[in-house]
């Protein structure tokens, strides 16, 4: 193969990288400013933290899965990080970062995880199912490098949930006993 023929396909793998560096740094950058906002360190992306989030992430994507244990516990996923305390927010329902990053924010438990005391490397990864029509999600946020075992928080899962109506609200208030689309 000349190399002319090979410029497309390695100039399309570097946009790839770039892409998903990207990507992760300004992931990082949306959770540092959402810890600076309430108190908590910056963190920066970590390759191992990535990789683990990424291997989680094409995981519950292949398998159409969300969940902690599709590629075995947490803490023996984590363990190759070194961190002495880490957490795990997962998620699908969302094209983009930042509205996955929301949900978690809106969520008591994923918001303790996204403000880690301690934290200081982050990782970030999304896969698409078969389909291409649902998007996982894995982040995994961990510090204490320098207390190896000393407090792994269990992880959390996050879905995209339809919007509620204001008519669906107000039923659900006043509604005792339903039958057959009867509110009594």
């Amino acid at each position: 193969m000349r190399w002319g023929a090979t410029k497309p396909l390695i100039l399309a793998a570097v946009l790839t990288l770039s892409a998903h560096s990207a990507l992760a740094e300004s992931a990082a950058e949306l959770i540092s400013h959402f810890r600076a906002q309430h108190g908590e360190a910056r963190v920066t992306r970590d390759a191992t933290l990535d990789r683990i989030a990424e291997a989680q992430a094409h995981a519950m994507a292949s398998r159409e899965q969300l969940g902690h244990e599709v590629l075995g516990s947490f803490s023996s996923r984590i363990a190759p990080s070194g961190a002495g305390r880490a957490a795990e927010n997962i998620a699908y329902g969302y094209d983009n970062f930042e509205k996955t990053l929301q949900q978690w924010i809106d969520s008591s438990e994923h918001r303790k995880n996204l403000l880690l005391h301690n934290a200081s490397r982050v990782g970030i990864a999304s896969a698409r199912d078969a389909s291409g029509k649902r998007t996982y999600w894995a982040m995994e946020i961990a510090g204490d490098y320098d207390k190896p075992g000393k407090r792994i928080k269990e992880p959390l899962v996050a879905v995209a949930k339809p919007a509620t109506t204001s008519t669906t609200r107000r039923e659900a208030a006043t509604c005792h006993i339903k039958i057959m689309s009867l509110c009594l």
